[in-house]
């Protein structure tokens, strides 16, 4: 917590540090809004930040003090991050944020006058992908995995831990690969200035900040990875490009917003790729249950003839 103490205003912060031991630990998102009490928010429950005995109101001026800290005095440092809505700081914590939006020619080219900040609380979870890597395995390779589950149930935890496995090899189990990480939301490795704030081995290179179509042909072109991890799949694009790199013989480790597996045969572009048979493994994660918690893995029909590996 100690990096985002950093970027919160001095009463705040005083505050945030008086929470019981259990609340701090369990944040998954602090939330700031203009003229409203300040919320922490863990998976099962809200809490208000208190002031003494009333709840603490996010003002104006904290609003514009809290943009100060974030951009280190210098927002226009910040430009190319206030056109996507969210800043990634140390830790790999990210900060999304909402107000004026000012367009140009029907394009975002930042954002002003910031009223509501979410602080999202990135926690590395390792360990939490060992005991899936013999049943993602076929003949020492590991297989096309596509990792599914409704918003926060873990998907992005699942992933990174599955980038740190492959990227670092385990004694007696694993070999080290190249790795190449598509990190679109800057969420997977939440780098800062291009470097990631999660641990992974010595085999990754990241694409911050880079949509995941143009990233995975780039990252095939410039750094010959043996495995692509890209987070929430679903746009026609993001299907042509996972059919590239396939044909390439790169092995993907995906995710998608979703129920279950049947629910997901219901997009044009995940239903394209599961009918063509790319993804060999579909891992379906809890949704009533802890971050991360896998409720089945299921073994997917092997690929048609004249799908390279």
């Amino acid at each position: 917590m100690k990096e985002i103490l950093k970027i919160l205003p001095e009463a705040i912060r005083k505050n945030t540090i008086l929470l019981p031991d259990n609340v701090l630990g369990e944040a998954e998102e602090i939330r700031l809004r203009v003229n409203r009490p300040v919320e922490i928010r863990t998976r099962d429950s809200t809490y208000t930040l208190m002031n003494e005995s009333r709840p603490y109101i996010f003002s104006e001026k904290e609003s514009v003090l809290m943009m100060s800290l974030l951009s280190q005095h210098s927002v226009y440092r910040l430009e190319e991050e206030l056109k996507r809505g969210y800043i990634t700081v140390s830790g790999g914590h990210r900060v999304g944020l909402a107000g004026r939006v000012i367009m140009e020619k029907g394009e975002v080219k930042g954002i002003r006058d910031i009223s509501s900040y979410n602080i999202r609380i990135a926690r590395q979870k390792k360990g939490a992908a060992e005991k899936y890597i013999s049943r993602l395995q076929k003949q020492g390779e590991w297989c096309h995995t596509l990792i599914i589950g409704p918003p926060k149930t873990g998907k992005t935890t699942l992933l990174r831990d599955f980038a740190r496995l492959i990227s670092s090899g385990s004694s007696g189990k694993i070999y080290a690969k190249n790795v190449g990480i598509i990190d679109e939301r800057s969420e997977l490795a939440g780098s800062v200035r291009g470097v990631p704030q999660h641990e992974f081995g010595v085999k990754v290179d990241i694409l911050d900040a880079c949509s995941k179509a143009e990233g995975l042909m780039m990252m095939i072109r410039s750094m010959s990875p043996e495995v692509i991890i890209v987070d929430e799949i679903g746009r026609r694009e993001d299907g042509e490009a996972i059919m590239e790199a396939v044909h390439a013989g790169v092995t993907i480790f995906a995710s998608v917003h979703g129920e279950s597996l049947e629910d997901i045969k219901k997009r044009p572009t995940i239903s394209a790729l599961l009918k063509q048979g790319v993804f060999q493994r579909a891992i379906e994660l809890n949704t009533k249950s802890r971050t991360g918690n896998v409720r089945n893995l299921e073994y997917l029909p092997e690929r048609p003839v004249g799908v390279k590996r």
